[in-house]
């Protein structure tokens, strides 16, 4: 009975460890569900889910935050090509980030607002538990960034 005590707690330990393992490795990706603020208002606008793929960040919108008074429903009338009128829950808005350093670059990100397609890059700060996106045409300091806040 002593043995089998000591081995329950030693597993409990290990099992604690490798969840502590694991949640620190998500903490150290961009993979997973983030909330984007808006830069101008301060408000949250979007759940964005991030997924890896061979190294390549992509990012698709899970739900929208329309204010009373907005869609709904609401669609990329701006986009251009397969995305024009396209929903925007589901919609790719981060593709092609590889990890670059602290950052993840090399991508672009989709402004539904306005139907533009920005070079992109993105950072993990506050301990992974925020995103730093970025959004420029040329070089990144010109350009705007967004804080996202990690859901999961």
């Amino acid at each position: 009975m002593h043995t089998l005590k000591r081995t329950s707690a030693a597993g409990l330990a290990l099992a604690g460890a490798l969840l502590s393992c694991a949640a620190w490795a998500d903490d150290a990706s961009p993979a997973g569900l983030w909330k984007n603020i808006d830069d101008a208002s301060g408000k949250p606008r979007a759940l964005i889910r991030i997924a890896e793929t061979n190294g390549t960040l992509q990012g698709r919108i899970e739900k929208v935050f329309p204010a009373a008074n907005e869609s709904q429903n609401p669609k990329c009338e701006k986009c251009e090509g397969a995305n024009k009128d396209a929903p925007i829950i589901g919609l790719v808005i981060l593709s092609g980030l590889k990890k670059d350093g602290d950052d993840y670059a090399g991508g672009q990100i989709l402004d539904p607002d306005n139907g533009k397609t920005y070079a992109s890059k993105i950072r993990l700060t506050d301990g992974g538990r925020k995103l730093s996106v970025r959004g420029y045409i040329g070089v990144p300091m010109l350009g705007r960034t967004q804080t996202w806040v990690r859901q999961e």
